[in-house]
């Protein structure tokens, strides 16, 4: 079991982020472009650099990641056995902190389910 209910998570962040951008308006504008210039369609598909940003986002041990990451594949259309072939790399590659998170990411797959909405 997650020990994070996902959907609330990034809700709450997404408040704290709200007062961040009135504080620092400039950096986190800056910070929402390299976002929006780093996860825009190019030769790696918007849909591939979820899945990188969520690999990251695993193995880094940040569950704000995989909740705002998760959500984003699911309106991309990624399925379920794509996530878990990425999954299966992070736990390759980061061990056994990366497998909790792996679960973890896919509670938050759950979660997000359109019937879950």
């Amino acid at each position: 079991m997650s020990t994070f209910e996902h959907k609330a998570l990034i809700q709450n962040i997404s408040q704290s982020m709200a007062n961040l951008r009135k504080a620092q308006p400039e950096a986190m504008q800056g910070f929402g472009q390299l976002a929006k210039a780093a996860m825009a369609e190019g030769a790696v598909s918007e849909k591939h650099k979820e899945l990188i940003a969520l690999a990251i986002g695993i193995t880094q041990h940040c569950s704000g990641c995989i909740g705002f990451h998760v959500k984003a594949l699911r309106r991309l259309g990624c399925s379920r056995q794509e996530l878990e072939e990425m999954l299966a790399i992070c736990v390759y590659m980061g061990g056994g902190p990366a497998l909790m998170y792996a679960s973890e990411a896919l509670a938050a797959w759950d979660a997000f389910a359109p019937d879950n909405a």
